[in-house]
């Protein structure tokens, strides 16, 4: 649950899990227990490949995985102020990093990694994790919603202008400088996702009933989607599909929608139906009927949805190419992934093609139904990334301990630009770092 803040946390009473989250790209899903971890590739569909498990490590509520790299992201509930980052094949912690207060969210991307708290964000270099910039007193953000762009020309940064209001702040996190505020809403913002070029930014409200996707970075509105007048929903998660021509949305209602993005056509060519006919009626009455009214009718509908079993329960979507085909994935709380295929020519109802159960039975509490099909069993490694490390790998930014942190609005020194992007393709590249130890008892970092 790409870019929503929070998005990604399951954190159901009663349930044995406390985070979900899919990489940048679609292509693998991490869960974070009460006991440990798993990631799982996304590559078939009637085929579920535990590609790794640890059971050392518990109580995970953020947990981010950099594209197919080794590289993992943790956050426990027990140290909730502490970030670690290790090399899951390996074995080994690369390095662990604590802030002034708990960390509500984690993104990454080639070049940077991004730390939401409540009141303000870190931007790391991911390439040797140095602290590169830090935004201090940001606006609320209970949620620790933000979203960063996966393109790898450019590090957009976005996150809440406003605790009262839906402003979004557009930031360059190569540059380390605002672009613009877009005022997105009138109610405080919910949900945040880029598409995968980073020319398009979706937002949605907590009132969930708009959503809205601007040019980016110019921050002009270019399509506006309603997914529903009689009630007001929480959005739990945006996501883009790989070309940038759809966008889904999930919420704690049973349904998910699709919305198609579709230029209109110019004046001239329509053809002679019945919608166009009707669009031309509201837009020649646009200016005798309200703003809130006209702009209500004008909007556009879901091109296709999903009605899943049960509704109130939070869960995350998101839309990838699967064995060639487009296909939905919507992972929920209740411990299982659904997978629908999705025609993108007509839309419609969505037929689901398959749905695993993410634990065995004797694993998860609450699961109902016996023909879900369960996952493989994970690879087991000698060296757990779970385990803490007491080698010189582990160690906390220079001046910045959990035992000498930085007060809150203290500024922590910055430092200089690193030569990046990661190289995803090459294994030896992680962990990216080594440590030393200086006479404080702190770490510096240098690129290995």
């Amino acid at each position: 649950m790409e870019e929503t803040g929070g998005a990604g946390l399951l954190d159901e009473p009663g349930l044995r899990f406390g985070c979900a989250s899919f990489n940048q790209d679609s292509t693998s899903l991490a869960l974070g227990t009460n006991t440990g971890y798993k990631l799982f590739s996304l590559t078939t569909v009637d085929k579920l490949d535990c590609i790794h498990e640890s059971a050392g490590t518990p109580d995970i509520y953020i947990m981010e995985r950099l594209f197919s790299s080794s590289l993992i992201v943790m956050v426990r509930t027990s140290v909730p102020q502490r970030m670690n980052i290790y090399h899951f094949k390996k074995g080994t912690e690369i390095c662990n990093y604590s802030y002034p207060d708990r960390i509500l969210g984690v993104k990454l991307n080639r070049q940077r990694l991004v730390v939401c708290l409540e009141e303000s964000i870190y931007i790391h270099n991911i390439k040797d994790m140095k602290l590169l910039k830090t935004l201090l007193n940001t606006p609320s953000n209970p949620s620790g919603l933000c979203a960063l762009s996966i393109n790898h020309s450019n590090s957009y940064l976005t996150y809440p202008g406003s605790a009262t209001v839906g402003e979004i702040i557009l930031y360059d996190a190569n540059s380390l400088n605002t672009v613009l505020t877009i005022p997105a809403h009138d109610s405080p913002l919910a949900a945040l996702t880029f598409n995968t070029s980073a020319t398009k930014l979706a937002s949605a409200s907590e009132r969930g009933t708009v959503i809205r996707v601007f040019s980016i970075p110019e921050g002009q509105r270019l399509f506006e989607f309603r997914r529903g007048m009689k009630r007001y929903v929480n959005i739990s998660s945006l996501s883009f599909s790989p070309d940038g021509h759809f966008l889904c949305a999930s919420s704690n209602t049973e349904t998910v929608h699709i919305f198609k993005l579709e230029q209109l056509v110019p004046s001239g060519q329509e053809d002679a139906t019945w919608t166009s006919y009707v669009s031309k009626i509201f837009s020649a009455a646009s200016s005798y009927i309200p703003t809130q009214v006209s702009g209500m009718m004008s909007q556009d509908r879901a091109f296709a949805t999903v009605h899943l079993l049960t509704s109130g329960q939070r869960n995350i979507c998101t839309l990838a190419m699967i064995q060639k085909l487009p296909r939905l994935l919507v992972a929920t709380a209740d411990g299982q992934l659904f997978i629908y295929n999705v025609n993108p020519l007509d839309g419609g109802e969505c037929v689901l093609a398959h749905k695993h159960r993410l634990f065995n039975v004797d694993d998860f509490m609450g699961s109902e139904g016996s023909e879900t099909t369960g996952p493989q069993t994970c690879p087991s490694y000698a060296a757990t990334a779970a385990l803490p490390s007491s080698g010189p790998v582990s160690a906390t930014l220079t001046g910045y301990s959990e035992d000498v942190g930085a007060k809150k609005g203290e500024v922590i020194p910055e430092h200089e630009f690193a030569a990046g992007p990661v190289c995803l393709a090459d294994e030896n590249e992680f962990p990216p770092i080594n440590w030393c130890r200086d006479g404080t008892g702190g770490g510096k970092a240098r690129c290995s």
